[in-house]
């Protein structure tokens, strides 16, 4: 989370469009970032959210206008999409010139919102992906190693089991926290997933 919000901090502006919000976990943080926020989801989303404005097929044309957002975001969606290309190919026409996509995607992640849980994305296939639909990769990074990767995918093979996955969970967050100056970077072999932000050109 921590990732998004620094994202946000650095390249929200204008009008914002929160493509396939769920639920809005990040809405707090954006809504004082920017001028007016719009809130997309599909209408059978498994996560209810008042912040809905708009229901649409994230696999199709999106009924927005043309150039209409300033910022994009979109957290952990891609990997539900049957056609991705065709989300990111909407991205772009509806993001305004000079308006910045925040791209959010897990790699290293167990299966979500079965069945429509599709695809997994290397830092590689993300990047190509953007250069694709024309948006300039700005910044990419990546976000785990081999620790949090483990504590993560334990935590919720235990999450049917609260009396051993509250203490698992506690434990991990203190040793993650005490050893993170000597522990060294392996995000980048092991992600949890990627965070980026691309850029169409002015």
């Amino acid at each position: 989370m921590r990732y998004y919000e620094d994202y946000l901090r650095r390249h929200s502006k204008g009008r914002l469009l929160d493509l396939g919000c769920g639920n809005a976990p990040l809405y707090g943080i954006y809504r004082e970032l920017v001028t007016e926020v719009t809130c997309l989801d599909w209408s059978a989303s498994e996560h209810s959210s008042h912040h809905v404005d708009v229901t649409a097929d994230l696999n199709g044309p999106l009924p927005l206008d043309d150039g209409a957002f300033d910022t994009i975001l979109s957290t952990s969606v891609l990997e539900h999409l049957r056609r991705p290309e065709v989300a990111l190919d909407e991205v772009f026409r509806v993001l305004a010139p000079g308006g910045t996509a925040i791209i959010a995607a897990p790699f290293l992640y167990p299966i979500h919102e079965s069945p429509h849980d599709y695809y997994r994305y290397t830092k590689f296939c993300l990047v190509d992906m953007c250069a694709e639909c024309g948006l300039d990769l700005v910044e990419l990074q990546e976000f785990g190693g081999r620790a949090e990767v483990v504590c993560d995918l334990m935590s919720k093979m235990l999450g049917g089991t609260p009396w051993l996955c509250r203490p698992f969970v506690s434990t991990c967050q203190l040793g993650l926290r005490a050893t993170r100056r000597w522990r060294g970077g392996s995000a980048e072999s092991f992600p949890l997933g990627y965070c980026l932000a691309a850029r169409k050109a002015s």
